[in-house]
């Protein structure tokens, strides 16, 4: 990795409510994606890709937004579909995926959806697998490969459920009780998981052996820190390490003990994600709770190496073969 830039900048925020993305959003993520842009044009990138996910999907004015930042960083942003954005954070996984796994489930909470994508490995060779997932990866917005399609053929079943830290944190922020609001964030999420298919599907058959969780998102890398105990953030200690369910329960106790002030206090948190973080954990902890005694593999990439792996593939650089 050359150089790596992140910053939180809430744009589904008030999505909920208003159905638009407010002034005060987009200008965070102006402000953040300038930034990207200068560090593309300071390395001479040849080859590069932007893209808008839910809260541009489901806001009026996300197309005029994607204008929006043409016009002022130079960067041409596409809006892409809920399903491309599920393959394209599973492909960037492909390194985590452990070759004993025969079934994969990938879930990925963004601010205003959560995408959850079960991929059936059991007939493929473990040697393959992380090919096999790689090669998710969609070229462009709307084209298809063979491999491409090949690899989608695995795919048992995904959802985008369009609720995410965001649109959750403003849906319940009415709840002033930390527990409480937790309680009611869970089951709102569990009722709009209902149409997942592997959920009923793996009553009565024990999947725990062969079934690998991934979790990608800031909530995943959150609980990672925290379980480490760090006071900064480390990827390298944190990408690709294993969080026990019971351990992320814990957690969850923790965090919601804590209270707002404390979270906000907390090195591992901080004032930024100190109201999301309770989002966050009501979807990851639904999810654990729908797989007992589940271990997850928290993952510092996604979508953004999602994308890279169809860049290189587009280019002639890589083949999923």
């Amino acid at each position: 990795m050359i150089d790596a830039f992140s910053r939180p900048v809430r744009l589904g925020e008030g999505v909920e409510e208003s159905n638009a993305l407010s002034s005060a959003a987009q200008d965070r993520a102006i402000k953040a994606l300038r930034i990207c842009a200068a560090k593309i044009r300071h390395h001479r990138v040849v080859a590069s890709r932007a893209v808008a996910t839910e809260a541009c999907r489901r806001a009026s004015n996300g197309k005029a937004f994607v204008r929006r930042v043409m016009r002022e960083t130079g960067l041409p942003m596409s809006i892409i579909s809920a399903e491309e954005e599920a393959r394209l954070a599973v492909a960037g996984c492909a390194p985590l995926i452990d070759p004993e796994a025969e079934q994969l489930l990938v879930f990925d909470i963004g601010g205003g959806s959560t995408e959850l994508i079960w991929v059936d490995m059991s007939h493929t060779p473990p040697s393959r697998r992380q090919a096999l997932i790689r090669a998710l990866a969609p070229l462009d917005p709307g084209s298809e490969c063979d491999t491409a399609r090949a690899a989608a053929a695995h795919i048992t079943d995904w959802i985008s459920v369009p609720t995410g830290v965001s649109t959750l944190q403003d849906r319940f922020r009415h709840i002033v009780d930390d527990a409480e609001r937790f309680s009611a964030m869970s089951a709102f999420f569990r009722e709009r998981l209902a149409p997942f298919r592997p959920i009923s599907m793996a009553r009565g058959d024990d999947t725990r052996g062969r079934l690998q969780i991934v979790g990608v998102s800031g909530t995943a890398t959150t609980y990672g820190a925290l379980h480490l105990g760090l006071r900064s953030y480390d990827r390298a200690r944190v990408d690709g390490m294993w969080l026990p369910g019971e351990r992320a329960a814990a957690l969850t106790q923790r965090l919601i003990a804590l209270g707002p002030q404390g979270r906000a206090r907390h090195p591992g948190i901080g004032l930024s994600r100190a109201e999301l973080v309770i989002s966050g954990a009501a979807i990851l902890m639904t999810v654990l709770d729908l797989w007992p005694g589940a271990r997850f593999r928290v993952a510092d990439r996604g979508l953004r190496e999602g994308m890279l792996y169809g860049l290189l593939r587009k280019n002639g650089h890589w083949t999923a073969q």
